[in-house]
């Protein structure tokens, strides 16, 4: 019964879409980038959820995983802070039924296994962003790299993933010159589809000996597959870290790269109080994605705001041209997370 309400619940978030824009005909529905909605931190705890799988059912638009690439073992860890063993709430279920109730604190594998599982109950749910921490990095001299990535995920996810491919469609040369045409399908063509987003993690970022970063090695590796006509192998969209004035783009990466990221991830408190001029993402139909959207001023409880505070703060936000905001709102109902408005 309970998941029964929750499914109501996010088809009663996801209809805001519509309820937010001027007039109702599905023909002017926005696309991925005309929306704002919401997004839950570090998903994949169990305080936050026991179950990867209510997750999953919170009706939230993004949820986040902290990914290691353990050296030892060779997989891909799921947890917050141990490099070597897997702490978090995906249960690696084969089929619906084992969802809530099997062992947990499986790796990558096991978190995509859910959501496999989980597609198989809503094949028509809301499109869902995972954002993806590569906590250390890739790792490709013991095999995960980019492309051990690409395959696990194209493995156990297949066709529900839209992949830079998908946003070319055949028609541009890169993710920029797709995005600026505003070539991103509706919010209904996407239902049933999962995107991921790939940060830098904390852990790399902090290594004095690792200048080769998760964002610029998967750019890297989006340039090389369309040169050799292998795009449609990539399964993720790397994502420019941290709230900037201007194109951060310019300053980091080598000019053949740039034009591959079209997510922006940084601190929304960070873009409003230096007054960034964030329109330059939604003038370009970029996707940024607006964190710890609690500590904007006037700061709201990052975990147990009213239902009032969160609608203000995602207006709030959305008016700020973010495409999704984040905080650890795990707590909020479907009707809430599940919360989508137009985007300035």
């Amino acid at each position: 019964m309970m998941r029964g309400i929750r499914r109501s619940a996010v088809l009663l978030g996801a209809a805001l879409v519509v309820a937010v824009l001027p007039g109702a005909a599905r023909a002017a529905s926005p696309t991925f980038a005309g929306t704002t909605a919401i997004g839950t931190h570090n998903a994949y705890d169990k305080a936050k959820y026991p179950y990867f799988a209510q997750a999953l059912d919170s009706g939230a638009s993004l949820l986040e995983i902290d990914v290691y690439t353990d050296p030892l073992t060779r997989r891909w860890r799921v947890s917050h802070s141990n490099p070597f063993g897997d702490d978090n709430n995906c249960a690696a279920a084969k089929t619906p039924e084992e969802l809530y109730g099997k062992a947990r604190n499986q790796d990558l594998g096991g978190c995509l296994d859910d959501i496999a599982a989980w597609h198989r109950l809503h094949p028509d749910h809301r499109p869902i962003v995972f954002k993806v921490e590569m906590k250390n990095g890739f790792n490709q001299t013991i095999g995960l790299g980019p492309a051990a990535f690409d395959t696990l995920v194209r493995q156990k996810l297949g066709s529900m993933v839209y992949t830079p491919s998908d946003l070319l469609g055949g028609t541009y040369a890169s993710a920029d010159a797709a995005a600026r045409a505003d070539a991103w399908p509706s919010r209904d063509a996407l239902r049933g589809r999962v995107v991921f987003e790939l940060i830098p993690g904390t852990v790399e970022q902090a290594n004095p000996f690792d200048h080769y970063w998760t964002d610029q090695e998967y750019g890297d590796h989006l340039r090389g597959l369309y040169a050799a006509g292998r795009i449609a192998e990539a399964q993720a969209f790397p994502a420019v870290l941290g709230a900037a004035a201007g194109d951060p783009r310019t300053t980091r990466y080598d000019a053949s790269i740039r034009p591959w990221f079209v997510f922006f991830d940084g601190d929304a408190a960070t873009y409003l109080d230096n007054g960034y001029d964030t329109s330059f993402y939604s003038a370009n139909h970029y996707i940024l994605i607006a964190t710890d959207a609690a500590g904007v001023a006037p700061a709201i409880s990052s975990t147990h705001p009213t239902d009032a505070e969160v609608a203000a703060r995602l207006s709030l936000l959305a008016g700020h041209h973010a495409s999704l905001i984040t905080s650890d709102w795990s707590a909020k109902p479907a009707s809430v997370l599940g919360s989508v408005t137009a985007r300035d």
